[in-house]
């Protein structure tokens, strides 16, 4: 018998990325997975390849396109709020617009999908939500403040809910990364060889210098994290941050 028998789970941002690699492990490990985002073509493609039973095609920063998306489901005993973005610049150069746009994304988009799929879970007295945060939930990066701030306040909206659920059977953690090889990393590095001149591996080893271990993170290794706190075995963690950074943290 597979932890995740018998459960369903919904991962936004789950056609590329962290994203793609928890809906795989979830489904590996017997979850029923949908996925949702923007890309239709990475969505579908995750089901093609065995990944998830299905996808559904919404912006999570749109609350009305979100409660549309779910209007035709029966709620899911798993959440995982991992859609996000990040837009760096000195935050002399960041104007207001940037900030609004990193909290649609990274902390309203968690805030719509779980004020739409929380009641059932508080109903059935089962649920675990799991949002992707950031070591950037959990101490500053420059040129990065309107991402940071972002992800500060996902940490704490974590905290606060799980005290609310409490006693429902639900658990709310985040599960913090570090610079994580992935799309996002990559557009980083296109950055930093644009702006500086240095070479693509050495842009990719002064953002794998952020971990003690020397080394980007694997989005296996971020799935692994959210297999566990999704499971059955984890009913007394919730309000907890795990951190996969290789001890950055």
């Amino acid at each position: 018998m597979k932890r995740l028998d018998g459960l369903n789970a919904l991962v936004t941002g789950g056609g590329k990325g962290i994203g793609a690699a928890i809906a795989a492990a979830l489904t590996a490990e017997g979850a029923e997975v949908t996925v949702l985002g923007r890309d239709a073509a990475a969505l579908q493609a995750r089901v093609v390849a065995g990944d998830a039973v299905a996808a559904i095609v919404a912006d999570v920063t749109d609350e009305a396109a979100v409660a549309a998306a779910l209007s035709g489901t029966d709620g899911f005993s798993i959440l995982v709020n991992n859609a996000g973005a990040a837009s760096t610049a000195p935050f002399v150069r960041t104007g207001s617009e940037v900030f609004r746009a990193m909290f649609d994304v990274n902390l309203m988009g968690a805030v719509h999908l779980t004020s739409a799929l929380l009641p059932i879970m508080v109903m059935r007295g089962f649920g675990r939500i799991v949002n992707v945060a950031s070591t950037a939930g959990l101490k500053g990066y420059p040129y990065v403040s309107a991402y940071v701030s972002a992800k500060h306040a996902l940490v704490g909206f974590t905290r606060s809910l799980a005290l609310e659920t409490a006693t429902t059977g639900v658990t709310v953690n985040a599960v913090c990364p570090g610079f994580t090889d992935t799309g996002l990393v990559a557009d980083s590095v296109a950055r930093i060889v644009s702006k500086t001149g240095r070479t693509a591996e050495e842009a990719r080893s002064t953002l794998a210098s952020n971990n003690p271990q020397g080394r980007l993170i694997a989005p296996e290794e971020v799935a692994d994290a959210v297999v566990f706190l999704a499971g059955a075995t984890a009913c007394a963690i919730s309000g907890t941050t795990v951190t996969v950074a290789g001890g950055e943290i």
